[in-house]
């Protein structure tokens, strides 16, 4: 073999072991990403729970009413939380706290219903009323009204 052919043979041999080479850096770059991902993962866990602090915003009506209703350690009514807010008991008081109080009831997160106008806590324990009344309209309820004998102005 000539000079020529030996150097020829020694970059091959070169460029075939930089391919491995970049082949293993390829395989070491995804292990440490999928040993980033994990450790992500894992940091997740150690985050600590969401709380009914956490979901309201601070300052807002509801985290007042869930301040209220914590301190008082019972359920309070409607009227009484609008007055320990320092608002009026007026009509579109009472509707508007009442309306944003029943959303979290209906979703069964953080407050409950007790009693009619009457909110209580989940973690405290309050238990909402349960409907016994039937979601049906009652009997009869579209059907057009029975005429009597009496009514003339009413043709058959």
């Amino acid at each position: 073999m000539n000079e020529k052919q030996k150097i020829e043979d020694r970059v091959r041999k070169k460029r075939t072991e930089i391919v491995q080479i970049e082949e293993k850096l390829k395989a070491a770059k995804v292990y440490i990403s999928a040993l980033t991902d994990v450790l992500k993962m894992l940091e997740g866990d150690g985050d600590p729970p969401e709380t009914a602090d956490s979901k309201l915003r601070p300052g807002s009506a509801m985290a007042q009413a869930r301040d209220i209703i914590l301190a008082r350690g019972e359920p309070v009514h409607l009227d009484e939380l609008l007055e320990a807010m320092g608002k009026e008991a007026t009509r579109e008081g009472k509707a508007s706290l009442a309306g944003s109080i029943a959303a979290y009831v209906r979703r069964d997160e953080i407050f409950t219903r007790p009693a009619p106008n009457t909110f209580g806590l989940i973690e405290l324990g309050h238990e909402s009323i349960i409907d016994d009344e039937p979601a049906e309209p009652p009997a009869g309820f579209g059907r057009e009204p029975v005429s009597s004998a009496f009514d003339d102005d009413v043709p058959f």
